[in-house]
């Protein structure tokens, strides 16, 4: 039995680290992809999780799998091509690490999985499904992915979604958008970034927001990231606001909102969709800020998440 099944990409991203003595930028190789992130922080915290995709048979793809695989991450539903390459992005951070993206993949392997591929005993034997946008921005993933999510609600999972919207890889934003209100409409668990809110609904009023979100969606818990400025959670009547836990040692954003997902995703794990009290909101979203805020202090995600341990300290020094 696993806790969470997720699909999506699985990448390599190239992250700037510094320059060479000829003066030329250094990148390094961190196993990435915004789902399986939240699986490896999600095992920091005890769950047995399993991931859903393909990578290519070369020497990336089968770092990636001994790294999810080093992660706990079951990865008996990855599939290796022979044929395609395994996607890789190129990550720069700007003086306050906020980041910007250089994508190599068209195609790229996480593209090509097809629905006839999946493992859907992956998803027959998990408590969450949890998927992003990045997923159906192609056929043949997209389809899978619709697959994936019909499969999963017709076993009555619940269901987790992302946007991580990354408008470089989309052919329009129009195409983004449908696939993102896609996403917003089948899922249960909804994390969506402030920047992402505007962007889909066109108000900087996250409450008038998710009044238009809510019109589309039944999800039961609506958790918005607010970047260095917090996050709110929105389930049924409740509005619970966390302030931040800023971190002078912030050096790069990647994996934050990843991070804060898993910890949400903890919360249900621990208490359920149904009966979540106002304690359990900002219990949650305390703990999700101050994970979030550590992932920030470090280089790529998927291997570096912060234990338990570093997240119940950081929240007792504040």
């Amino acid at each position: 039995m696993y806790d969470v099944t997720a699909t999506g990409e699985l990448l390599i991203d190239f992250t700037r680290n510094g320059l060479s003595e000829q003066n030329n930028r250094i990148y390094e190789a961190n196993p990435g992809g915004a789902p399986c992130n939240v699986l490896a922080m999600l095992g920091k915290l005890g769950y047995k999780t399993a991931f859903i995709g393909k990578v290519g048979d070369d020497e990336f793809g089968k770092l990636l799998k001994n790294t999810i695989s080093e992660q706990k991450i079951d990865s008996i539903g990855l599939v290796m091509d022979p044929d395609a390459k395994t996607t890789l992005a190129f990550v720069d951070n700007d003086e306050t690490g906020d980041r910007s993206f250089s994508f190599y993949r068209k195609p790229g392997a996480d593209m090509l999985l097809k629905k006839e591929e999946v493992n859907y005993e992956l998803i027959d034997n998990c408590r969450i499904f949890h998927f992003g946008s990045l997923s159906m921005t192609d056929e043949p993933m997209r389809s899978a992915t619709y697959a994936m999510v019909d499969y999963a609600k017709k076993k009555n999972k619940i269901i987790s979604f992302d946007p991580n919207l990354r408008p470089p890889l989309w052919e329009s934003e129009e195409l983004a958008a449908k696939q993102i209100w896609y996403g917003i409409e089948q899922c249960d668990i909804l994390k969506i970034a402030d920047n992402e809110i505007e962007w889909l609904t066109g108000t900087d009023d996250y409450d008038k927001g998710i009044e238009i979100i809510r019109e589309r969606t039944h999800a039961k818990l609506i958790n918005v990231t607010l970047g260095p400025n917090g996050s709110i959670a929105y389930y049924g009547d409740h509005k619970v606001f966390m302030e931040p836990y800023l971190n002078k040692d912030t050096i790069e954003t990647t994996g934050a909102g990843d991070t804060f997902s898993a910890c949400a995703l903890h919360a249900v794990l621990k208490h359920g969709l149904d009966n979540l009290t106002e304690e359990n909101l900002k219990e949650m979203l305390q703990f999700a800020n101050a994970a979030a805020s550590l992932i920030t202090t470090k280089k790529g995600a998927l291997r570096v998440m912060p234990e338990e341990k570093e997240i119940k300290e950081l929240i007792n020094t504040y």
